[in-house]
C-alpha cells in the first residue's frame, strides 16, 4: 500500500497563479490633502495604489530619458 507522499493528488503544480507584480513595498508619506487630490482624479474602479504606481513609473521613465 502506497503512503500519502507517494500519491499524486493533482497533476497541477502547487505554485499555480499569476505572477506577482508588486513584490516590493515601501511606506510613503504625503502632505495633507494629497491623497484626497489623488482620489478626486481616479476613474471608475481605479485603485489609488494603481494610480501612484503608474505615476512613479512615468516619472522614472521621464527621468531616464
Amino acid at each position: 500500500m502506497a503512503g500519502l507522499a507517494e500519491k499524486t493528488i493533482s497533476p497541477i503544480p502547487a505554485s499555480v497563479g499569476r505572477p506577482r507584480i508588486n513584490g516590493e513595498q515601501t511606506p510613503a508619506r504625503f502632505r495633507d490633502g494629497t491623497l484626497a487630490r489623488i482620489d478626486a482624479m481616479l476613474v471608475d474602479n481605479e485603485k489609488r495604489s494603481d494610480f501612484i504606481r503608474e505615476a512613479v513609473e512615468r516619472e522614472i521613465k521621464r527621468r531616464s530619458a
